[in-house]
């Protein structure tokens, strides 16, 4: 079985967040055929990522060098099987511009929980078309009824221009989503 697929991630500028969340996915999903990339709804275009997510991202043991920011077009995303949004604006930014993206664009936190008591087991198991990263959105989209929809701290807290605090508690965040979403997007253990 190939563990392939495609992800965006999207925030606003493409500078704390988004970027954050792309190097901890690249560094977790290594050795897959998964890839990762990410844009801002307003980016501020070819910068570097914040020096303080560079920070985290690095004392995590991921990779922060050769980031370049980019602009969210409709071409990123309809070729993703996934669209992670930092915060449920993004979203709807992702799905204003590229409708489609409706079926495959979610915030980080609401796939972790509804992501949240599956294994990647039961994604092999459903037998799904498609990538493993299209099988793995289905598998959580059919738990919409059965997971109720956070009404608040669904956003990832944003930390630009903000203390060193505010970025540690978006890393706190993000690292408690891929904590459930990882495991699942690898894959199954082969046996």
């Amino acid at each position: 079985m190939s563990i392939s697929g495609s992800i965006l991630v999207v925030c606003t500028g493409n500078l704390c967040r988004s970027p954050y969340i792309e190097r901890r996915l690249r560094q977790a999903l290594e050795g897959t055929e998964i890839t990762i990339t990410s844009a801002g709804t307003t980016a501020v275009v070819g910068e570097p990522m914040d020096r303080e997510s560079a920070i985290l991202v690095e004392g995590s043991g991921g990779q922060a060098r050769d980031f370049r920011a980019q602009q969210l077009q409709p071409e990123l995303i309809a070729p993703a099987d996934l669209v992670l949004a930092a915060a449920r604006e993004h979203r709807s930014a992702v799905v204003r511009m590229h409708p489609p993206a409706l079926r495959t664009a979610m915030t980080i936190r609401d796939l972790a929980d509804l992501l949240t008591g599956v294994t990647a087991s039961d994604v092999r198991d459903q037998d799904l078309p498609g990538t493993w990263v299209s099988q793995v959105l289905t598998v959580a989209q059919s738990r919409r009824s059965l997971v109720p929809a956070r009404q608040s701290g669904v956003d990832i807290t944003d930390p630009i221009g903000r203390s060193r605090g505010a970025f540690e508690r978006m890393s706190d965040e993000v690292e408690s989503a891929l904590r459930v979403i990882v495991p699942v997007l690898r894959g199954p253990v082969e046996d």
